[in-house]
């Protein structure tokens, strides 16, 4: 998709596409950390795991912070923004990132909160109908929740929960072995629920294919957009996605503990028969200060809200999203994939005998991966790290041998990629 020279491999070539790249000013809008010993900005790749902090949080905090100080419980209705509406100012920002429509997306809650409760709506097992098609090496705490809900609905999650299986040897699934799991599985499939982007390798799912596949043997379909908001292209309304749910502190950069999104279709939200645990939040907002004791829901995603939503978290949210309005989707998106290719041919080209790279390549016809690779270390792996941290660059290892790596298009520079890649040929 992309080609590369031997005249690439070389510090002045990378600052040169940072001197030719229009997003390389967003760099002076966040902040690196600092290393102990040296004080310099550290390499920071971790953006998969914590996206950096922005100059602006700051001053949006300290906005509610002053309108709380004056205004007390007035601040609801008063101010430069009042609290009452305040997380409607993302539905916009949030629907342009995922490919929705306004009503079909909220801000509300944590993310594995978020997806326990589109699991009561959208896991409707019965005696025949009760399994659950997850990733193989899902983010634990995905499966923690599919688990927990099968026990809840009296089913022994080792019947009820089936995990996509590899070929001998590989860690991607095949695209044809994922679609014919889904059909095998058949009427006893319920659910399927996937992270589009996996979290460890990086492999990024058809999110339109398998959302029809398991929709053609009587299933349900959601995803996990962890790792794909902010990272990747999505169009969950026109892909027909039932449900998804996404952190917004990796790829959004919201802080961490940062608030989830959430995507409901519109076909689901005036179905009567839908079970959703129910809270005063996502009641009828003409009639919420009623104080009814029957639940009227709002029509759209904002009924699986609970709870007024946290300020201050909105707050950051919301300076967060700013830079996905400013800088659209597509434009991150071709960015990242030429930084990746350039960092995925610097360690072809310098450390071939000594990493795997497990992450799919590029596809110019589909969406393969995004700006993360998972490299497999065959020496050392966990030495690696602490010598690079030692160094001032920060990446992720996870046991026994892996190392996740991102070079986030947002604020990531080509300079960077080629200085760690310098670094890890030393070390290695």
């Amino acid at each position: 998709m992309f080609s590369f020279q031997d005249s690439d491999n070389s510090l002045e070539r990378a600052k040169q596409w940072d001197m030719d790249d229009p997003l390389n000013v967003l760099r002076e809008e966040f902040i690196y950390p600092l290393h102990p010993e040296t004080f310099e900005q550290v390499l920071y790749f971790a953006g998969h795991s914590l996206g950096l902090m922005s100059t602006r949080v700051r001053g949006v905090l300290n906005d509610e912070l002053d309108a709380w100080a004056k205004h007390g419980v007035e601040g609801h209705f008063k101010g430069k923004r009042p609290w009452i509406p305040y997380h409607e100012s993302l539905s916009e920002s949030f629907s342009k990132l995922v490919g929705a429509k306004i009503s079909e997306v909220v801000v509300m809650n944590t993310l594995t909160v978020n997806l326990h409760l589109m699991l009561v709506s959208f896991y409707r097992p019965t005696k025949t109908r009760f399994k659950i098609l997850i990733e193989n090496n899902t983010f634990p705490s995905d499966k923690y929740a599919v688990d927990s809900q099968a026990r809840f609905h009296g089913f022994d999650p080792k019947e009820a929960i089936v995990e996509l299986k590899p070929r001998k040897g590989e860690m991607t699934i095949r695209e044809e072995d994922l679609l014919s799991q889904i059909e095998e599985l058949g009427d006893s499939l319920a659910l399927v629920m996937l992270g589009n982007c996996n979290y460890l390798s990086g492999q990024c799912f058809p999110i339109d294919l398998v959302t029809k596949k398991a929709h053609d043997v009587g299933a349900l379909c959601g995803f996990n957009l962890a790792h794909g908001a902010g990272n990747l292209l999505l169009n969950l309304h026109e892909d027909d996605v039932d449900f998804a749910v996404w952190c917004t502190y990796k790829y959004l950069n919201s802080g961490p503990g940062g608030l989830s999104g959430v995507f409901v279709h519109e076909k689901h939200h005036q179905d009567p028969k839908i079970n959703r645990f129910e809270g005063w939040w996502g009641t009828n907002k003409k009639t919420r200060f009623k104080m009814e004791p029957t639940f009227d829901p709002i029509v759209g995603a904002e009924a699986w809200q609970l709870s007024n939503a946290p300020i201050f978290q909105l707050a950051a949210v919301k300076c967060a999203v700013e830079f996905f309005d400013e800088v659209s989707m597509p434009t991150l998106r071709k960015k990242g994939d030429h930084l990746t290719a350039y960092f995925e041919w610097l360690l072809e080209s310098n450390l071939k005998d000594k990493i795997e790279i497990v992450t799919p390549k590029l596809d110019s016809k589909k969406q393969t991966r995004g700006s993360m690779l998972c490299l497999r270390i065959k020496e050392n792996a966990s030495l690696l790290e602490e010598s690079l941290k030692k160094k001032g660059a920060v990446v992720d290892f996870r046991e026994p041998n892996i190392v996740r790596i991102a070079p986030a298009p947002m604020y990531n520079s080509y300079e960077e990629v080629y200085r760690l890649v310098d670094l890890m040929s030393d070390i290695l």
